[in-house]
């Protein structure tokens, strides 16, 4: 099935690219979801729409990408949560929260969408966590999750 992402996805591309994917992913993951919107010949006019939004942003080039990641690995991020006796957290930190915790850091601002999480978060410690700033640029960073 042809679809318009219009979102990035990570393995398969970025926002106002025309990828052909199976079916059953289309349907039942990504239309669902809003990453996609199935192509159609009037949903090729929404690509150049979709690409000047993503343009806005995106960061340009490497050396950006670069100063940005330096600054976020500088940033030592500590995130208070409810949690019970054991340590377990009530529900989970979200991308969303972690882009907030860079923020009220002092960190440069990032997209909750950049933000990758290897496993959810749902325990006390430190957890280490993926910002994607560029295709060929990540930054890795420590999240400390405390007690509140």
């Amino acid at each position: 099935m042809k679809i318009i992402l219009t979102h990035e996805v990570t393995g398969l591309g970025t926002a106002g690219d025309v990828v052909d994917v199976k079916d059953g992913y289309a349907r039942n993951y990504l239309v669902p979801r809003g990453f996609a919107i199935r192509w159609t010949k009037g949903g090729e006019k929404d690509v150049a729409q979709i690409r000047r939004a993503r343009k806005i942003h995106e960061i340009a080039t490497i050396e950006q990408a670069n100063e940005i990641k330096a600054k976020l690995e500088g940033v030592k991020v500590r995130m208070p949560v409810r949690s019970g006796d054991a340590g377990r957290l009530f529900g989970s930190v979200t991308p969303a929260d972690v882009a907030s915790a860079i923020k009220d850091a002092g960190g440069p601002e990032v997209d909750k969408r950049r933000v990758e999480l290897g496993a959810p978060i749902k325990t006390l410690g430190s957890h280490q966590v993926s910002v994607r700033l560029h295709a060929e640029v990540a930054a890795k960073l420590d999240v400390e999750v405390v007690a509140a």
